[in-house]
């Protein structure tokens, strides 16, 4: 009898039982609702802004409907132009997020290692990071025009220092016990930061690349825009010059599409690259 007991126990409430099997199927539909609660509310801000100029709230002069929108960007994807725009943009952001991310590396892990360098950059650094970008504009048009060195200055400028700081913090997360054994092991400074420092400050790469890729973004596009530099920020300028509102709602929303394209490329980078740590594994 007490046998039956323990087994029905078990049964109820055993790591194979039917409340295990409950809280995964649970999980399972929460997971299988959120895109469906997502795509959702992305519906209803369509007809929002489809029915939205048709009240007397919001002029459709300044605010046209969805369908005009949809319909100006599909007339875009047939222009030649809108690709090279694209490309141009596409090509100052990456060239600038990845001069970015390689200086920054560099620059946190050599920093990081010192503490005598740390301790003589710490107030440089926290005079350089906060100056906006934006700021330098004058400065970048001086010095390059509107060609492309302009854009890779502010860009640069904008996503080095979220590189930077993470690699730093990074740096100062490692355990002292791995630091030590590394030491009585006569690791040289190149074994040191490629087998303590470096695992260690990774996932703060990580995170720094991801709010890179953003702001570079942003700042590719603000250059485009009030420089004139060739991409999609200048077509935004020009259609909104010539009075074109649908075209300039298009461009927006393309800088808008493009820019969660660049963050589910990055969330999937880090995923993959992170793939051993314990908080991607806890997760999985």
């Amino acid at each position: 009898m007490l046998t039956k007991t323990l087994a029905a126990a078990g049964t109820a409430k055993g790591p194979g039982g039917p409340e295990k099997d409950g809280r995964i199927r649970w999980w399972s539909s929460q997971r299988a609702v959120t895109p469906l609660r997502g795509l959702a509310g992305l519906a209803g801000l369509v007809l929002l802004l489809q029915v939205l100029p048709y009240t007397p709230l919001v002029s459709s002069d300044y605010l046209p409907p969805a369908s005009q929108t949809a319909g100006a960007l599909w007339g875009l994807l047939a222009e030649d132009a809108f690709w090279s725009a694209l490309g141009d943009t596409l090509t100052g952001w990456g060239l600038g997020l990845a001069l970015a991310v390689v200086a920054g590396v560099v620059a946190g892990i050599v920093i990081g290692s010192v503490p005598l360098l740390r301790a003589v950059t710490a107030s440089t650094i926290e005079f350089l990071r906060p100056i906006p970008s934006v700021a330098l504009i004058p400065v970048a048009v001086l010095l390059y025009g509107t060609d492309l060195r302009s854009k890779l200055l502010l860009v640069v400028y904008a996503s080095f220092w979220q590189v930077l700081v993470q690699v730093l913090a990074g740096t100062q997360d490692v355990d002292p016990v791995a630091d030590d054994t590394a030491r009585s092991y006569r690791l040289g400074g190149w074994g040191r930061v490629r087998y303590v420092v470096w695992p260690t400050a990774l996932p703060y790469v990580m995170t720094g690349v991801r709010l890179a890729a953003t702001v570079a973004l942003v700042l590719t596009i603000t250059a485009e825009l009030v420089i004139g530099a060739p991409g999609l920020g200048n077509q935004i300028a020009v259609a909104q010059a010539s009075g074109a509102v649908p075209d300039v709602y298009a461009l927006v929303l393309v800088t808008g599409l493009l820019g969660v394209a660049i963050n589910l490329i990055t969330r999937t980078v880090e995923r993959r690259a992170l793939h051993w740590h314990q908080s991607l594994r806890a997760k999985g």
